[in-house]
């Protein structure tokens, strides 16, 4: 098996529904050919760098999965059949690219736990006991 990742790019005409319905459904397409997903992103609605029929923006997903060479060829048929598609870019990672999307994963989980961690109320530092003293 190797680690592949895919970026894809949806139409912005779409409603965040309709756009987690089609993330879901090359999901689908992964897992239903023997493929894990082990990491996914979705990037949101971008800018493109240029315009793609006539379009200025759209919603970037991001998928990492582990499968066997043909799932590739399968997955990126479905990309050409989907309309909601308007760019893609598929690609095997190297043992190295592999090891640092391992790291990145990892920080950004570390990072996100210090993030959900309510915030530790503050200890109010104990009060020394004042003798009064009475010269008598």
């Amino acid at each position: 098996m190797y680690n592949y990742e895919t970026v894809f790019i949806l139409t912005p005409v779409l409603s965040e529904p309709q756009m987690k319905e089609a993330v879901e459904k090359f999901k689908t397409v992964l897992t239903d050919n023997g493929a894990t997903i082990e990491n996914e992103e979705l990037w949101g609605m971008r800018k493109l760098a240029y315009p793609i029929q006539k379009k200025t923006t759209g919603f970037y997903a991001f998928l990492e999965f582990a499968g066997e060479p043909t799932i590739v060829s399968k997955l990126e048929t479905a990309f050409r059949r989907d309309e909601k598609v308007i760019r893609f870019l598929t690609f095997r990672q190297e043992k190295y690219a592999h090891e640092y999307a391992l790291k990145r994963r990892s920080l950004k989980k570390s990072a996100a736990k210090v993030e959900e961690a309510p915030a530790e109320e503050p200890v109010e530092a104990p009060q020394a006991e004042v003798k009064e003293e009475t010269n008598e």
